[in-house]
């Protein structure tokens, strides 16, 4: 291209010839040349604005006609190209520790419609609110009838009610295949499995996932196509969990509690026999989480480890223990427990404003004296009776394997002052679950090891860090057997079956005001047998009991609580293969010799 100068040599000298100013030239050749090259930038623009309008106009187009194509086409699930991107709809099987089913698979089918493919919209929508009297067939009849061209009816149907369907004869009406999870046993050990819904849909598969429980926790396990001929085999036995929530729902009934509680776990292994929670509900229909209100009082709610809860004297045998353990005392050490006692202020008392006078440790236990285990508190200290209960997994989630085990974490105090120290002596100030209970005593059931509750059967023991020493664990077992013999949990006397264990009634707080509710307790009774050789820990909790056999209502854990479990250790011992054990009869007169 070739420029015009500026200020051309020629034209410049005629301008001077002529008393012209050569100024104006260059200007004038400036404006000229801005001229030239705005018309050229312009003209670029356009022929680029032209392109992508085209390119615009043609990708609108395609995905136009590409949108046509699929209202006209039959409905089908998106495949990509290649064959891991399908719906995996197969899910491993649960089993509990002697393989029989608790989860597997059922196939059914799901039911759509064309609607621009019926014969008779209206006379199909009043038959299907017949057969699903939860649809409601003046929708349907708008749906049927409007623009639409596809609309899934029903997710799962029975063979009764797909044969109901295809009755109809209407050629609108469609059906898919489906995997769907079943649970034969209903409502069994439904806040262990927890549930599962539909995921990725298509017309003929869906994706099965978890969403609660063990489902959720091991979704992915649950899923992959590589094990799902291997079953997810729990720690569960189905026949003493069957007993467990059949003696609990018993108990609950007489009681009129509001909720109940069970855990039953191998001392060495940590591994959960049987977890119960009531009110429960029937995995293969899970109810909706509910929006408002207290979501403890929902079904959904695991009060065995989601609930967390002031568990009250069941926590006394463990700073008896820790207390032995230093070498603070023993069994026999005398312990003031006279009144008046004031700690910061506060007064400490006794259930039924007892006063024991000067008892031994063992006694603090066995009459379950709260000013006892308040000094044995104060001798402990904040910091070692907290590092204490660390040691023993208190002031954490148990880690359980189902997905609300986070959602059970201990309440307990920031500051950990000297009246919390003494509150929390006697199961005030801190919250733990059940299970949490549970782990503690299995520690001391087992000798003084910590162990982790598990939901998986275990190979073999699991045995954690060592919280205290055989000998201190022998004597807290020794306590804990003179609670049932000579103490608040007479009624746990089972013929052959030795127990050992600790009461716990404790007031609830009031969530409004502050403070606690009258007349209403979280009872609990924690034990382990056989007392003479421990293999099991059985926790039992009730919320709002009250016994009425009496003249008048009875709401402590001697009453409530110990007997319910003390018909599950009668109720599953022999399920556990455990023989019972009997003492000889003496025979007067009569020597018993050996050939």
């Amino acid at each position: 291209m070739i420029r015009t100068p500026l200020r051309p040599l020629a034209r410049i000298l005629q301008a001077r010839e002529k008393g012209e100013n050569p100024d104006a030239i260059e200007r004038e050749n400036i404006r000229l040349r801005h001229e030239e090259m705005r018309d050229r930038a312009r003209k670029r623009a356009e022929g680029r604005l032209l392109v992508i309008g085209v390119m615009f106009v043609f990708a609108f187009g395609l995905i136009g006609v590409r949108m046509g194509i699929l209202a006209n086409s039959e409905p089908a699930e998106p495949r990509a190209s290649v064959a891991g991107a399908d719906i995996l709809a197969q899910r491993a099987d649960i089993v509990d520790r002697k393989g029989r089913i608790l989860a597997t698979n059922f196939e059914t089918f799901s039911l759509y419609a064309q609607p621009h493919q019926m014969i008779d919209p209206e006379r199909a929508a009043h038959e299907l609110a017949e057969i699903f009297p939860d649809l409601d067939g003046e929708r349907l009849i708008r749906d049927f009838t409007g623009e639409r061209r596809f609309l899934w009816i029903k997710r799962r149907l029975s063979p009764e009610q797909k044969q109901a369907v295809h009755d109809i004869g209407e050629p609108g009406l469609l059906f898919g295949p489906r995997e769907m999870r079943l649970y034969p046993n209903g409502n069994l050990a439904a806040h262990v499995l927890g549930g599962t819904s539909f995921g990725r849909e298509g017309v003929h598969a869906a994706e099965v996932i978890g969403v609660a429980g063990i489902e959720q926790f091991f979704d992915e396990r649950l899923r992959d196509p590589a094990r799902g001929h291997e079953p997810l085999r729990l720690s569960l036995d189905l026949s003493v969990q069957a007993a467990v929530e059949r003696v609990l729902a018993g108990g609950m009934n007489i009681l009129n509690a509001k909720g109940a509680a069970a855990v039953l776990m191998k001392v060495d292994s940590g591994e959960v026999l049987a977890i119960a929670s009531l009110p429960d509900f029937d995995p293969n229909n899970r109810p909706r989480p509910p929006t408002e209100g207290n979501p403890s009082d929902s079904p959904l709610f695991n009060r065995a480890v989601q609930g967390v809860y002031e568990l009250g004297s069941t926590m006394k045998i463990f700073p008896a223990a820790q207390a032995i353990e230093l070498g603070l005392v023993n069994m026999d050490t005398i312990v003031d427990t006279s009144a008046p006692m004031r700690v910061s202020g506060f007064s400490v008392g006794e259930f039924n404003r007892a006063d024991f006078g000067k008892i031994s440790v063992k006694d603090v236990i066995v009459k379950s004296s709260n000013r006892g285990t308040a000094r044995l508190g104060l001798q402990l200290g904040a910091e070692r009776q907290k590092a204490f209960l660390e040691d023993l997994g208190m002031l954490e989630d148990t880690g359980l394997e189902i997905a609300e085990s986070r959602g059970g974490r201990p309440l307990w105090p920031r500051r950990w002052t000297e009246l919390s120290t003494v509150t929390i002596s006697y199961g005030h100030g801190i919250s733990i679950s059940p299970l949490h209970l549970a782990a503690g005593y299995a520690a001391i059931a087992n000798g003084g090891t910590r162990v982790k509750p598990t939901l998986l059967k275990q190979p073999a023991n699991q045995l954690g860090p060592r919280v205290m020493s055989p000998a201190t664990a022998k004597a807290a077992q020794e306590m804990l057997r003179a609670v049932v013999t000579d103490g608040t949990a007479s009624l746990a006397h089972v013929e052959g079956y030795p127990l050992a264990g600790k009461t716990g009634t404790a007031d609830k707080p009031n969530p409004e005001g502050g403070g606690y509710l009258k007349e209403r307790v979280i009872a609990t009774f924690a034990s382990f047998f056989p007392a003479d050789d421990p293999q099991y820990v059985l926790v039992v909790t009730f919320d709002e009991p009250v016994e009425t056999s009496g003249s008048e209502p009875r709401r402590t854990a001697g009453w409530t609580a110990v007997p319910v479990a003390a018909e599950i250790t009668r109720r599953v011992a022999p399920l556990l293969g455990l023989r019972p054990e009997f003492e000889q009869p003496q025979l007067n007169g009569i020597t018993l010799t050996a050939n």
